[in-house]
Parts: C-alpha cells; sequence; structure tokens
C-alpha cells in the first residue's frame, strides 16, 4: 500500500516564492504543463489577494517571462505563467544535485497539490511505496529544507479539516471566537475581516471554500446516493 505525504520544502529559489513573498495575504497553487520542452507552462489558481499587487508581482518576477489572466470567478483568478528559466537554470546555484532533480521526475510519486508560500512549495504527494518517499525526502533534505507535516498509508482515513490551507483555518477559528456562527450572530463579516486585515468579501470567499471543504469531507463523502 502506497503513502500520502504533505511537506514543505523550504527553497526560497522555487518557482513563484518571490511572489508568494510579496502578496502574503494571498494563496498561490500551481499545476505544471510538461509540454513545452524545459520550461513548463505554470497554471496559477489565486485566491485572496490585491489582482494589482498579484499582477505586478507577477510582472517584477525575475522567474516569470510572460504572464495572461485566463479566468476569473469572484476573487478566485488563474494565470498562466511561461517562466523565464528552465528548472536546471532556477536552481542551479541552489542545489548540489542537479541530477538528483532530474531523477525525481521519474519517481514511483504523484504530486497532488502544490502551495507556493515565501519559503518554497508546500506539497501534497502520493508514494508507491517507503522506498520512493524515502529517496524524495533524503533528496530534499540534503539540498534544501524539509519538513514532514503528515504521512499516512494510502486509504487511511485523515482528521476533517486535513485539506483546508492555513488561511481558511485561521478565518474559520477567527470567526468561531468571535461569534460569527453563534445564533444570533454576535460578529458580522466586517468584524472578522478587521481581524484577518482583509476585505469582507474576501472573508466571505474564505469561508464559503472552507465549509465547502469540510462538507465535502465528512457530509458528501456519506451522503446517500441519488435513486435511478
Amino acid at each position: 500500500m502506497g503513502l500520502v505525504a504533505e511537506f514543505d520544502i523550504d527553497c526560497q529559489a522555487l518557482p513563484l516564492a518571490g511572489v508568494a513573498a510579496d502578496v502574503p495575504d494571498a494563496t498561490l497553487t500551481l499545476d505544471m504543463q510538461f509540454n513545452h520542452g524545459h520550461r513548463p507552462l505554470f497554471l496559477v489558481t489565486v485566491q485572496d489577494g490585491s489582482q494589482t499587487a498579484i499582477e505586478t508581482a507577477l510582472t517584477d518576477a525575475y522567474d516569470v517571462g510572460e504572464w495572461t489572466l485566463v479566468g476569473q470567478a469572484g476573487e478566485t483568478r488563474r494565470y498562466q505563467t511561461l517562466p523565464a528559466l528552465s528548472l536546471e537554470e532556477q536552481l542551479g546555484e541552489h542545489l548540489d544535485d542537479l541530477d538528483g532533480l532530474e531523477a525525481l521526475a521519474t519517481a514511483d510519486a504523484i504530486i497532488e497539490r502544490i502551495e507556493v508560500v515565501p519559503d518554497g512549495w508546500r506539497q501534497t504527494g502520493w508514494f508507491a511505496d517507503r522506498d520512493a518517499f524515502t529517496a524524495f525526502a533524503s533528496f530534499w533534505q540534503g539540498n534544501a529544507g524539509f519538513r514532514v507535516h503528515r504521512l499516512t498509508r494510502d486509504g487511511e482515513s485523515e482528521p476533517p479539516g486535513d485539506g483546508l490551507t492555513d488561511r481558511q483555518h485561521e478565518a474559520l477559528r477567527i470567526a468561531y471566537e468571535r461569534g460569527y456562527f453563534d445564533i444570533p450572530r454576535r460578529a458580522s463579516l466586517e468584524d472578522v475581516a478587521g481581524e484577518l486585515d482583509i476585505t469582507p468579501s474576501s472573508v466571505s470567499e474564505r469561508l464559503r471554500r472552507a465549509q465547502t471543504q469540510l462538507i465535502e469531507e465528512t457530509v458528501a463523502t456519506t451522503w446517500p446516493p441519488l435513486p435511478n
């Protein structure tokens, strides 16, 4: 049975880490398209944060050659970015083992989620076995920082809420502590927004996404199927 791991790779040279540092109130997740030679396209989904600040950061980023806004829904935006550097060029001065980096591309693993943070990347991945995970972890421990947040067997249940981002956790906690979920309500969206230093509309979207995630992890998985 395989392993599911959630971990941080602390390497500020990783793509788009500088953008995350410039706009710390935004959540950036990315998908890579590897059909574009040595410079895979990044599809970057951005939740929260100022659109102007994000787009300024993308324009100023040394590792972004071109970017295009390809879609928007509420305060969630999706960008396509073309890297200015190959991964080897970008990480070459920061990693001692570039051959090992290339070997990771053929590892028995699937990286399911990449969240860009100011210090690097936070990832969730599936690994075929303990040896595959150990090889992956050993490479990053030897070349950068590596911290495991969660390591479980494939198929083991996870505590509800593990799929929430840190900002979603924080928004739910503050909303709960301030009495936003009480009946009658003791706090407004504006109160919670003031505590988080973001706009009420951003709080509303963040709470909705967090609640949707919790419903999908708990209620939706046990909901009886609709009759034919």
